[in-house]
């Protein structure tokens, strides 16, 4: 997953001024036109540390300063093993994400030439785009996500510069287009005197405190039955939160919210997992049939007129009944037979079946019907006592994304059935969001966090293999070019794969 990065550090202040080479902002252009305005505009906009520029929205406070001070002189040792394991782990992360992306970038380009749909899940970094990829409902958690990960990746660059004594200036708030993010504002001076392995605390302290908070949240989500326990249970089914109104399972005999989900066909439902591990199977597996009886087979079934359909299909219904469905059966004289039959009748109290050789109990004739459904149509039953059954007749994976569930029952009534939901979704967006943020700023690529950790890196351990300075950073430089082409590489043909196919 691709975002737009929270650029730290010294980085910031030569990229926040770019727009204004190119661009002039309509609202300040408004303003600043008036030299009566003028003035009393940018006073203000100084006073609360605002700065406005086409496309982006900046705010510097130095209200923290005290916080972020105390924070940094806080039990000195244990920052200091702190930082230092997250200055190991940044550099790992470096050479992980290098690795990670020339992988990605070759599942991608394998995906454009041989067509494999399916092969853009298996990758684990994708551009996201608000609207094609992510749905709109998700973008107050996908916002939060990005803010909350940006503020602590921030955090953790200002506390471990306050632990190597480089002076703090302020923290502040950006919002570029409609992204948010946040950053620190350190003395450079102070950064460029101390040493290159102070330097690597200070700089891969923010891909270090996304980790951690990507691994904290994992952690919240693996608990949340237990820590909801005493409000909520699980296992027991998949409760259902929400059923859209163009979803085929609304409707007098279809799903409510607060209806308890406990199997799909002949597949047990103790949580969201299993109901989506069951659609899966459903949809990629050939449809289930039916044990009906000889004897109720000759009872139900009417004469129909058989026909096919423009995909191959059979259909043998011709009466635009909307309860009645084709079945198809086999016998010791005819392997292909058609009965037009009422669903519900049929498969209430039937066994599940594949074959005739299924259906054979105490020596009653039987057949395995099962429904001619077009191509991927399924016909499945839904149980969610103590209601009757719902059949669905459609893809299963409409049903999979116009159906919401949770795993968690609320023990009472009064409790909300989508707090779970919330929580749940927030982590698994936490998680996501900032361990991408951990990947994508460990890159060493321009204007990123792995720009100043591979500069500094080459400083602590080329300085007596490569002497001259200016060679050292010919290195750095060639090194960040290559991963500045990957980078975007992975940008641009994932957004590609995202919006043009």
């Amino acid at each position: 997953m691709f975002l737009y990065k929270q650029i730290s550090l010294t980085a910031w202040s030569h990229l926040q001024n770019l727009p204004r080479m190119f661009w002039s902002n309509w609202f300040s252009f408004v303003l600043q036109s008036s030299n009566s305005l003028k003035a009393s505009y940018e006073d203000w906009l100084l006073t609360y540390g605002l700065s406005v520029s086409p496309f982006h929205l900046r705010w510097q406070t130095a209200l923290f300063n005290r916080q972020f001070y105390n924070w940094g002189r806080w039990k000195p040792k244990f920052l200091y093993l702190w930082f230092s394991i997250g200055m190991v782990f940044g550099i790992v992360a470096m050479f992980g994400s290098v690795i990670l992306l020339g992988k990605t970038l070759l599942q991608t380009l394998t995906q454009m030439l041989t067509e494999a749909p399916k092969a853009q899940n298996d990758r684990m970094l994708q551009v996201v785009v608000p609207g094609v990829n992510l749905p709109v409902s998700q973008l107050t958690y996908f916002f939060s996500a990005i803010l909350i990960s940006g503020v602590i990746h921030e955090v953790g660059h200002g506390v471990a510069a306050i632990r190597e004594q480089v002076r703090f200036n302020g923290f502040g708030i950006f919002i570029f287009i409609v992204y948010p993010g946040a950053f620190v504002d350190l003395f450079t001076t102070h950064l460029q005197l101390i040493s290159p392995v102070q330097q690597l605390r200070i700089f891969c302290a923010g891909v270090w405190h996304n980790f951690v908070l990507g691994v904290a949240s994992f952690m919240v989500l693996f608990l949340l039955p237990a820590i909801l326990f005493p409000f909520y249970y699980t296992g027991v089914g998949a409760l259902v939160t929400e059923v859209a109104e163009d979803s085929p399972a609304n409707g007098p005999r279809g799903l409510f919210v607060g209806d308890l989900v406990t199997n799909l066909q002949d597949c047990p439902v103790y949580n969201v997992e299993d109901w989506n591990s069951c659609l899966g199977d459903i949809s990629e597996k050939s449809q289930v049939g039916y044990c009906v009886s000889a004897a109720t087979l000759q009872q139900l079934s009417f004469p129909a007129r058989v026909y096919r359909r423009l995909d191959g299909t059979v259909e043998c219904c011709s009466n635009n009944s909307l309860t009645d469905i084709c079945f198809s059966y086999s016998s010791k004289l005819d392997s292909h037979l058609y009965a037009c039959l009422p669903a519900r009748k049929v498969i209430e109290a039937s066994k599940v079946c594949r074959t005739n050789m299924d259906c054979h109990k105490d020596f009653v004739p039987s057949f395995c019907v099962t429904p001619s459904l077009e191509n991927q149509t399924r016909l499945i039953r839904v149980k969610h006592p103590p209601h009757i059954d719902m059949l669905y007749v459609g893809h299963p994976m409409h049903l999979q994304y116009t159906v919401s569930l949770s795993s968690f029952v609320p023990r009472q009534n009064f409790l909300s059935i989508d707090l779970p939901v919330v929580i749940e979704t927030f982590c698994k967006y936490l998680i996501s969001l900032s361990g991408a943020l951990a990947v994508i700023n460990a890159v060493p690529c321009f204007a990123l966090d792995g720009q100043w950790i591979l500069n500094s890196f080459l400083e602590a351990t080329l300085s007596s293999l490569i002497v001259e300075k200016h060679n050292r950073e010919l290195v750095g430089f060639l090194i960040l070019l290559a991963g500045s082409a990957l980078l975007a590489a992975n940008v641009a043909l994932g957004l590609w794969m995202v919006t043009a196919r």
